[in-house]
């Protein structure tokens, strides 16, 4: 679940940030793909090397293909989830693209907390929201540090 809160914020706040400084849809695509794409990846490769790293501390006796699947879903997941910002700039102008991509950037962050609830067996829409609370203040990071840069 990391990786697909990771990228829905992250992704969405690089979006706003971008969106409000600069209303350059092409630029604006540009840095989001790109960050998807090199964050996706460094997220991976993080991952696989954590889990190899854990494998040989521990010596625990694991199958060797673990780490590499690990870091390929985590390095999957991202990517996923970072289209979810993502494709309203796409499809719409400022600022109704900016618009769409938090609210389904935020409606999702809320379902990947009401489905951790409900698989932890705690509250499930105290979860959804305590994600989407914690979750979204980076988004209104991105929003002011957009506000602040404004080109």
């Amino acid at each position: 679940m990391f990786g697909i809160e990771d990228s829905l914020i992250s992704t969405t706040g690089l979006i706003a940030g971008i969106s409000i400084g600069s209303n350059n849809k092409k630029f604006i695509l540009m840095a989001a793909v790109v960050s998807v794409i090199i964050e996706a990846v460094s997220m991976g490769v993080g991952e696989y090397l954590s889990d190899e790293a854990i494998q040989e501390i521990d010596k625990v006796k694991r199958h060797r293909e673990k780490p590499f699947i690990s870091g390929g879903l985590l390095t999957m997941s991202y990517l996923i989830a970072g289209m979810v910002p993502i494709i309203p700039v796409v499809l719409f102008d400022f600022p109704l693209s900016l618009l769409v991509s938090v609210f389904f950037a935020f409606i999702s962050l809320f379902l990947i907390g009401y489905i951790q609830g409900k698989i932890i067996y705690t509250k499930p829409y105290r979860s959804g929201f305590k994600i989407l609370l914690v979750e979204g203040i980076a988004t209104l990071l991105g929003l002011f540090v957009g506000i602040f840069f404004k080109i």
